[in-house]
């Protein structure tokens, strides 16, 4: 198994220069990464899965001038291509400055043959002051049993009689899960977090490890089997209703298959201490 899902690299020698209209660079404030094979999709082995690339983003967005009197509420990760394996380069900027509210944004890119980047992902976070408003908290009960109390295993279990090999390469074999029983449809829920780190020679923080494996909930949410359909997710939306703390996140997802060629996957959300929120993903129905 790979030590990480993104090595940190120099800029390439041969990237693309950007310059504006004088001639002068405009490239600047990117960091570089080299996807490793941890990353890799369940769907195909030329791309990475969405897991990882919205962890990677989560980190950028968290480094942009940062203010420790805000929290992310909200989170839009768009994928807009194939996130491919050569170098990743990403950029984070503030979109909309405030004191009480603020949206920072940041673009994933990916470096082609010629050594120009594609625009491949993008994620949009709105952070909202604190307050205190623990007098008038309501909330769902706990996702239980909880992870310390369980058998975690590498990669997912659960979802054999869907024709589903989830295998131990790539991306779920670099996670732990547990599967427990689900309460909003048919389908079970799981208690998961990344086994390695998100970027080498770094700690991953609790919002990083948790966004790298929200993704997954369109493949625990459905019943549909996968020698029979596809069902692809363009986009993840994650709403907070509080920080979540520590690696595991439970996802308690259920999809909904529309009858005109897409659905969407709708999520809740857990850490070991509670309820943290709701995610929501469209998604493409295909029919092999």
């Amino acid at each position: 198994m790979e030590s990480c899902y993104y090595v940190p690299i120099d800029r390439p020698d041969m990237e693309t220069p950007e310059t504006g209209p004088s001639g002068v660079s405009t490239d600047s404030g990117h960091e570089y990464f080299q996807p490793t094979e941890a990353t890799q999709s369940v769907w195909a082995s030329t791309m990475q899965h969405g897991g990882p690339p919205s962890g990677l983003m989560m980190r950028s967005l968290l480094r942009c001038d940062p203010d420790p009197g805000q929290r992310f509420t909200r989170v839009t990760t768009e994928i807009l291509g194939p996130i491919g394996f050569g170098v990743n380069r990403i950029r984070a900027q503030v979109i909309r400055p405030g004191r009480q509210i603020s949206l920072v944004g940041t673009d994933l890119e990916v470096q082609q043959a010629d050594g120009s980047f594609r625009l491949a992902a993008r994620s949009v976070g709105w952070r909202l002051r604190t307050a205190d408003t623990s007098a008038i908290v309501e909330e769902p009960a706990p996702l239980t049993p909880l992870p310390a109390e369980l058998t975690p295993v590498a990669g997912v279990t659960g979802n054999e009689d869907l024709g589903v090999d989830w295998g131990t390469t790539g991306f779920i074999g670099s996670i732990e899960s547990a599967t427990i029983a689900g309460r909003t449809g048919d389908t079970p829920a799981v208690w998961i977090r990344p086994a390695i780190p998100l970027v080498g020679g770094e700690e991953i923080s609790d919002l990083e490890s948790i966004f790298s494996v929200i993704d997954i909930a369109n493949g625990m949410g459905t019943r549909l089997r996968t020698d029979e359909w596809t069902w692809m997710n363009t986009d993840t939306t994650v709403h907070l209703t509080r920080i979540p703390r520590g690696p595991w996140v439970g996802i308690d997802a259920d999809m909904v298959q529309g009858p005109e060629g897409f659905g969407a996957t709708f999520g809740d959300l857990y850490d070991i201490t509670g309820f943290v929120g709701r995610s929501a993903q469209t998604v493409l129905l295909s029919r092999r």
